[in-house]
């Protein structure tokens, strides 16, 4: 059942890599950590995709900029992540109140400063990183069975038009991450702009709840980033002021 679907993956993946070089965006998530399901939290993003040229060799990192918006826990946060530089670390700052007297770090992406409140580090972010995702677990899942998959036209994110691919996985088996999953594909974009799992319920009838969801609105493709885009030392950037 989960073929068209891996297919159509496949097309999207191949499509960013080949189109998509940059892009800002409205980020919201929330996602389930340490059992807990978090706020949403909303943040500006910046990313360059990695690209390659034809022996392999990385023309252009994948860079990342992201800038918490809200709530207020997170408010005024700064992160930077560039592929192969600063030793593959991190470099961020805390906002608010917590930022007037935090320095700004330098920290590995997976550890424990940077993992805090976060189920995924900041080397998985992205559409290009959420599409190989969901190939990923598709294809863990597409002979379980039971598996179930549909497909939905006319729905929205915003004001993008989207057709929806849900999936059900009615079993717990061994390699099956959640229980129901919706994946939103913008019809114009030909990319993933939404995605969202559930858990298998508790008890026979319970609710479901939510163990990832992650919207992006206000899309901007190849608007070209700069390095300058993912420099700490930017002044639009508070890192070092």
């Amino acid at each position: 059942p989960l073929d068209r679907a891996l297919q159509m993956a496949q097309g999207c993946l191949q499509h960013s890599q080949q189109t998509v070089s940059d892009y800002t965006a409205m980020m919201v998530k929330r996602e389930q950590v340490g059992g807990a399901l978090s706020e949403h939290q909303f943040l500006a993003i910046k990313v360059r995709n990695r690209k390659l040229d034809a022996a392999g060799q990385i023309t252009q990192p994948m860079s990342v900029y992201l800038n918490f918006l809200r709530p207020s826990s997170v408010k005024g946060r700064e992160v930077i992540y560039v592929e192969n530089q600063n030793e593959g670390n991190v470099v961020a700052h805390e906002g608010g109140f917590k930022g007037r007297f935090l320095p700004t770090v330098t920290i590995p992406p997976t550890g424990m400063l940077a993992m805090r409140g976060q189920r995924y580090p900041i080397t998985e972010i992205g559409l290009e990183n959420l599409i190989v995702k969901l190939i990923e677990r598709g294809g863990r899942v597409r002979s379980m069975p039971g598996v179930e998959c549909e497909f939905r036209t006319g729905a929205k994110v915003k004001d993008r038009d989207c057709t929806v691919i849900a999936v059900t996985v009615p079993n717990r088996l061994p390699g099956a991450e959640f229980h129901k999953a919706q994946v939103f594909l913008d019809n114009e974009y030909n990319l993933p702009i939404r995605y969202i799992a559930w858990d298998w319920p508790k008890r026979a009838g319970g609710s479901l709840e939510v163990i990832e969801e992650y919207t992006y609105m206000a899309i901007k493709l190849n608007v070209g980033l700069q390095a300058s885009d993912f420099d700490p030392y930017n002044k639009a950037y508070n890192f070092h002021s």
